[in-house]
Parts: C-alpha cells; sequence; structure tokens
C-alpha cells in the first residue's frame, strides 16, 4: 500500500484474554512483535486504543447510575492504562515508544501536542496517544481520525474482529458480501458502520484513506500495510 505514516485504531478487546481479563500478556507480547515488524519495514506508526476492555462509557451511562461526562472521563483512564501497556510491551520488542496522552498527568507519561509527536514520529519512535480527544463525548474512532489528521499520517488503518468491511455481519449472515474498496460516500450511503459518524464525516472531508482489517491473524498489521493480508480500503 502506498502509505508511509499509519495511524493504527485497535480495540481495547484486542488486549484482553480470552478468559475475559482485561489484559493478557502474551496476546500484548504478539501485538507488540506485530507492530515491530511494520515499524522495520519502514512505516512510521502511531496508535489509538480503546479502553472497552476496561470500561465503556457510553454503556455505563446508558445503565443510568452516572452520568456521560464522568463515564467517558473513566473510559479515557482506561485508555491510557491500556496505552501504558502497549508501550511497555513495544519497549520490550525492541521498538521505541512514546505513550503521550491527550488528558494531562505528567507524572505518568507525556502530555500530547502534536509538534513533539511529529518530533518523535520522525526519529522512528511509534507514539501511543491515550486519553481519546481529553474531552468527553467523543469516541476512540473519532480522536483516530482526529489524530491521522494533525499528524499528516497517510492513512488511518482500523484494526477490526474481521478482515475488511463486510454489507452485513458475516458471523450473522453467511451471504453478507465482503468489499475491497469502497469511498466514503459509500460506505455512508450503505450505513456501514465502518466507524462512528463524527469520524466518518472527518475522514471524508479531510480525504483519509481508512483500511480495515484483522486484528487476529499473525503479523496482522505488517501483513495488511505490506498488501499479504486481505483488507478493505475506503478512499476518496
Amino acid at each position: 500500500m502506498p502509505y508511509k505514516r499509519i495511524l493504527v485504531k485497535l480495540s481495547g478487546e484486542a488486549l484482553q484474554a480470552p478468559d475475559g481479563y482485561w489484559l493478557e500478556a502474551q496476546t500484548l507480547a504478539a501485538l507488540a512483535g506485530d507492530i515491530a515488524r511494520a515499524s522495520e519495514a519502514g512505516f512510521q506508526i502511531a496508535l489509538v486504543i480503546g479502553g472497552g476492555n476496561i470500561i465503556r462509557g457510553a454503556r455505563m451511562s446508558a445503565a443510568g447510575w452516572i452520568d456521560r461526562a464522568t463515564a467517558d472521563s473513566m473510559g479515557m483512564l482506561a485508555t491510557v492504562m491500556n496505552s501504558l501497556a502497549l508501550e511497555t510491551a513495544l519497549n520490550a520488542a525492541g521498538v521505541p515508544a512514546r505513550t503521550m496522552s491527550a488528558v494531562s498527568m505528567p507524572t505518568i507519561c507525556e502530555t500530547y501536542a502534536r509538534q513533539p509527536a511529529l518530533h518523535h514520529l520522525d526519529k522512528g519512535q511509534v507514539v501511543v496517544l491515550a486519553g481519546g480527544t481529553g474531552n468527553p463525548f467523543f469516541t476512540t474512532d473519532t480522536s483516530a481520525v482526529l489524530r491521522a489528521a494533525e499528524l499528516r499520517c497517510d492513512a488511518v488503518l482500523k484494526a477490526t474482529q474481521v478482515d475488511g468491511v463486510y454489507s452485513a455481519d458475516p458471523k450473522r449472515d453467511p451471504n453478507a458480501k465482503r468489499y475491497e474498496r469502497l469511498t466514503h460516500d459509500e460506505a455512508i450511503a450503505a450505513d456501514l458502520k465502518v466507524m462512528d459518524t463524527a469520524a466518518f464525516a472527518l475522514a471524508r472531508e479531510q480525504r483519509l484513506p481508512i483500511v480495515v482489517g484483522s486484528v487476529h491473524a499473525p503479523s496482522s498489521v505488517a501483513a495488511i500495510l505490506e498488501g499479504s493480508a486481505p483488507a478493505t480500503v475506503v478512499a476518496p
């Protein structure tokens, strides 16, 4: 794929143990090794990881016992926990990594700012972007597209549970059609739920390609970026 600088969006569930525990060392090490291979292949990588393996603000708020802004703030803290774990695993895999949080906590990690983040990427470091946008009511999908636009990324790679974008849930509908390539307009018109509406609208406005592939295949991130694993490209 003709991309050099990539924003990789991971769900928090990508770190989860098979028994449901929020974090598994083997899964984390495998993911870090995958990202290390992509970095060694010459890709500049920024990462945004969700916090759904720990807490989902919208779901907690919907339960009615906590307000949405507070629940989302708790979710931002969950992304910091995941990001620190991933940073540690990347460093152990031999890849220099730096966690930067939109929620300032200078005794724990660096506060996100655009110019330092660009400097880290230019030096070949993997930048792990935590804390969402720093504001409630925005998903990590939106944060991923926002940071990709700010950091002049060539594309967003959304590593998901399936190997591309389908017309329906392939786990439920055996006749679901898999797309190789779509435009932003086609994906929105078909309501394919590639990302949430705000994230997709921003990607379309910035003419930012979104690559969707599976996080479960061996070396999935590196393989998708090198074009040897299936993926769907949503582009202008």
